[in-house]
This record gives C-alpha cells, structure tokens and sequence, in this order.
C-alpha cells in the first residue's frame, strides 16, 4: 500500500465512523493506459482574447445598504456548510434538526381541498386567474373567526398573503428607511437583515456584534428572556415575537401588557409575529389583541407553514386592526393595501384552498395532531440535553429547544456538533449577539431522525 493509500485509509478509519455506512467505491481500474502517440511540429503560445477581456460594467451604483450585510443570511449559510459536510463525508446520515423546516405529510383533508381546488382549474366553470390581493373573502373571514373571536379584528382586517417573512419585508417597505427600529436580542434575523436593506441602520459593528441605530432588546435566562423596558430607548417600531424564535419562550399577559403600556407611552407600532401561537401550552397569549389597547399600537403577522407544514405551500396574514394609525391620523391598514395591490397579486388559489381547509374544524383537529407530534419531538430533545447535564431553555411553547454552552462560541458548537455527530443544529449567535454561547435544536424531524440525533448527542456529550 503507498504512503498515500495509507494516510487516506488512517483518515477514514479515525474519523466518525460510528455514524458512517460501508464503503462501497469501486476502487479497481484498467492496467492497460493508451497513450496518444506524439506528432512533430512546433507549439505556439497566444494569450486567448476572452482572458484579456475584463468584464463590462455598468453605471448604476450597488445599494450600498446590501453592501451592510454581514455573510450570506443565516439558514442558506448553515445549508452551505452541510453540503459541504455531505460532501467530505458522503456515506455519513446526516440529520437536520438546524433550520425550522416541516417533515410531516401534510393532513389529508387539507390536501384534498388543495386537490380539488387544482382539479377545478382545468374546467370552464372552475377556473379562475387573478384574485384579490388581500385574499379571498371567505378564506379571511375564516381567519378572522378561527384566531381573532372576540377580539375586534375583522375580515377586512385580514391581508392573506403568501407568508410570514414576506410579510416582514412588505411591512419594512411600508415604513420605509426614516424609522427606528428595536428587535428582541436573539431574534428572527429576517428583522434585522430587512432592515438593514431597507436603510434603517447605520454600519455593523465588529466589536459588539451590532447594527448601529437598532435598539437590540436582549432576552437572557436572567430576564425570562423578556427584555428590561426600563433600559430600552424609543424607537418607532418594534418587532416581537412570541412565542420566540430562537429561544422558545413565549411572554406571559402581565409580559404583554407592559409591551403594549410601553409602546402607547412612546407611539411606537409594534409587529407582532404569533408563527409558533399553536404551539402554546399553557395561559399564554396567543395573540396581541388579547392584550387591552393593543388594536392602537400593534399589527400581528402569522403564518400556517408550522401549523399545517405549509412551509413548501406558502401561506400566511397580517392583521392591521382599524384602530391602528399614523401619526397623523390616516390608518395603516389603508397604506398597506396599497403596498399589498401594487407588490403582490394574491396569494395561490390552490393554497388559499388549503388554508380553508386548515381552519376547517376537520382541519384544526388535524394540525393539532401535527402539532402535538413536534411538541413530542421536542420533549424527547429537552430530556436529553437535561440528562447530559445542560442548561436547556424553550421547548414548553414552541418546538425549538435553546441549549446553552458556557463560554464556548456557538459557531464552534455547531460546527463540533455536525463534525461529530453529523447532525446540523443552528448556532445561537445566528440569531443575534444574544445568542453566543447557545444553539438551537429544532423539533421539525421524523422521530427515528430525533431518537438517533438524541443517541448521538448522548454519545458525544455523556463524559463532556
């Protein structure tokens, strides 16, 4: 065997290969090479006219607030280093509990309205092209019913739209570059980078990990993960989410109400984004507008994509209650249709079918089994890092689990942890200075995907 064969097989053999499979390359090869049978003649050197030719530029100038940007967004840069996992370990079950994506199937009776819906469109009496940009009527009287009953929030409140995050940026459109913007710390980085797009923030700042001109309200085990507004500045809008994303936690009425007393104290609109509000167990809020005068300072985006594993089908709303205005009287609600008719053409029709059927009571029963798997998933998540010794945080209200890593940097954890184990979590710094020293662990993942993560947690981290 030559010295390389030797050190490629060394390599292979002292790696991770518990959770690797057999090998199987052919590594067998003909003896017999036929070699071209070499020509006289001379050989001339020209430099090729396409190497020379330097690329055309235009005269349009680059935003210069992409150029703000720190790396690529946060979820495309983790796929990145998994295929390049994939790649350097090609036989090796990789297992993605990093990005929050949906695995189950979903419900059959909301596939099946979707399928009659598409069936429809190939007849004369079914089709139809271009609908309403805020969404079909009765798909947002549905919604207006199912989530927000006696609540004051209306059919004509609704904006049905393909999804929470494009929402989040239709939103930052409608503000425009000349707000302030204040963002829980960790949080959803989709706030952050939209605001950074659109021109509301100054430089990053290496030393602190920070955007200039955002109030990052940080969210620590010490505060319940609940920001101290008495520390907090005035800005004119503020994203909140809850339960949160990355940590799990979900804030309590008494919570709530001082965010909304807060915001009208210092005219600030709050967005409220209720993704995970399915996901609550206990006498949380699943909304805003549970809150008194909340329908004054706050508009709520939410999503079916957790509930009914539309992450792929694309469908969510934004409630912008009348109540809600400008400084100068005029309703936001009438600013965003306009956004909302000029951007945007309506959500699918065949998906509107399927958000029908979600809030069908067939359907709400349905996602509360889909639900109620992932909270499962996340149990089983919360008992192994709880065995093994660690902090461990969410996970009651939300299916993500926040684990913490004292003094160690959550890049490095997860890169420890996919090198190891060959399963992708998402580190906590990710989602904003608040989160160095954590890192997520998504529910969304086939049980048998879960219980051999859990093994291979265990097995890494059971002497640590």
């Amino acid at each position: 065997m030559s010295a390389m064969h030797q050190s490629l097989s060394t390599s292979l053999s002292s790696s991770t290969s518990t959770f690797l499979g057999h090998n199987n390359i052919n590594t067998s090869r003909s003896s017999h090479v036929s070699i071209p049978r070499r020509t006289s003649g001379s050989v001339k050197c020209v430099t090729s006219a396409s190497a020379e030719k330097t690329a055309f530029k235009t005269k349009v100038s680059r935003n210069e607030n992409l150029a703000k940007l720190q790396a690529g967004y946060l979820f495309p840069e983790i796929a990145r280093r998994r295929n390049a996992h994939i790649s350097k370990h090609p036989d090796a079950q990789v297992i993605s509990l990093g990005i929050g994506d949906t695995t189950e199937p979903i419900p059959d009776v909301i596939t099946a309205a979707m399928s009659k819906r598409s069936d429809a469109l190939s007849t004369v009496g079914g089709y139809s092209g271009y609908g309403a940009e805020q969404g079909e009527k009765k798909l947002r009287a549905a919604i207006a019913s199912t989530y927000y009953a006696d609540l004051g929030i209306e059919e004509d409140d609704i904006f049905v739209s393909d999804g929470a995050k494009s929402d989040i940026s239709r939103l930052q459109v409608l503000f425009g570059s000349n707000v302030t913007m204040a963002v829980q710390d960790p949080s959803y980085p989709a706030y952050v980078d939209s605001s950074v797009i659109l021109g509301q923030t100054g430089l990053f700042q290496k030393d602190v990990e920070k955007y200039e001109n955002i109030e990052y309200m940080r969210c620590t085990p010490e505060n319940g993960f609940f920001p101290d507004l008495s520390t907090v500045r005035r800005t004119d809008i503020i994203f909140f989410c809850s339960p949160n994303n990355p940590t799990g936690y979900a804030a309590s009425r008494e919570q709530l109400t001082k965010l909304v007393q807060f915001a009208k104290e210092n005219g600030s609109i709050i967005i409220y984004d209720s993704a995970y509000a399915m996901y609550v167990s206990d006498d949380s809020p699943r909304s805003i507008f549970e809150i008194p005068g909340a329908k004054e300072v706050a508009l709520e985006v939410s999503s079916f994509s957790k509930y009914a594993g539309f992450t792929g089908v694309r469908l969510g709303w934004t409630a912008i209650p009348k109540e809600l205005l400008y400084s100068d009287g005029f309703p936001l609600s009438k600013d965003f249709n306009r956004i909302v008719s000029t951007c945007f053409n309506g959500a699918s029709n065949i998906a509107q079918a399927g958000g029908l059927a979600c809030v069908s009571p067939e359907g709400i029963k349905a996602m509360h089994e889909v639900v109620g798997f992932y909270k499962e998933n996340t149990a089983i998540i919360v008992d192994t890092f709880n065995s093994l010794g660690f902090k461990v945080y969410g996970g009651k209200n939300a299916p993500y689990v926040w684990v913490h890593f004292p003094e160690r940097s959550s890049w490095d954890v997860f890169s420890e942890i996919l090198e190891k184990t060959h399963v992708v979590t998402t580190p906590g710094s990710g989602f904003g200075p608040g989160g160095e020293g954590f890192v997520r662990v998504s529910a969304f993942g086939h049980r048998e995907n879960v219980l051999e993560a859990c093994r291979r947690f265990k097995q890494l981290y059971a002497t640590a």
